[in-house]
């Protein structure tokens, strides 16, 4: 997974090192919150691996923050254009996910809501099932959706929309033939 901005790939484990350095806590703290071993947090924070999308909520969740303050301060703006905005790319790996992230609300930024383009190719999924505190919805864009809410399997299609609150342990993953594209708010921002 690379996270790319303007400057280009931004190096997570050495600001995630620093959150929890800030916090005083040691690997072994933080490795047991985010359910990770040592190692596997030693080898994120040397940038040695990259976590999956589901681990780096986990691990920014044990510390405190959200996935937004992972990227350097940006201008305050009013408009953004397509192509200036950063986004999460998690490349083909043993979980099957080549799921990417387009951020478009400001990162970080004082918002009070997060929105991402999700695009998901034909079978690919998201990293396991997320619980956070707040609430989700979602639009359809493109492709055919399966949702994963709580004990229930939605299918969506194209201009359908979703809301669900956040406590409910959700995943999804693309049930179609050509890419999903999902356009998801959270509130507050978890990314």
């Amino acid at each position: 997974m690379a996270v790319e901005g303007l400057a280009g790939a931004v190096q997570m484990g050495a600001k995630l090192r620093q959150f929890r350095l800030a916090k005083r806590l040691t690997l072994k703290e933080v490795a047991s919150r985010a359910d990770c071993s040592e190692s596997m947090l030693s080898k994120v924070e040397n940038d040695r691996i990259t976590p999956s999308i589901g681990l780096l909520h986990r691990l920014v969740a044990s510390l405190g923050t959200n996935m937004t303050a992972l990227f350097e301060p940006s201008a305050a703006r009013v408009v953004t254009r397509q192509g200036e905005r950063p986004f999460i790319v998690r490349n083909a790996g043993a979980e099957g996910s080549d799921v990417s992230l387009e951020l478009l609300t400001p990162s970080p930024g004082p918002v009070l809501f997060q929105a991402n383009i999700h695009t998901v190719p034909p079978r690919c999924r998201s990293d396991g099932r997320i619980v956070h505190k707040g609430e989700d919805f979602g639009y359809v864009l493109e492709g055919t959706l399966e949702l994963s809410v709580g004990d229930q399997i939605y299918a969506l299609k194209a201009g359908d929309t979703f809301y669900f609150p956040s406590e409910l342990p959700h995943g999804y993953r693309n049930a179609g033939k050509t890419t999903l594209r999902v356009l998801w708010f959270n509130t507050p921002a978890t990314f």
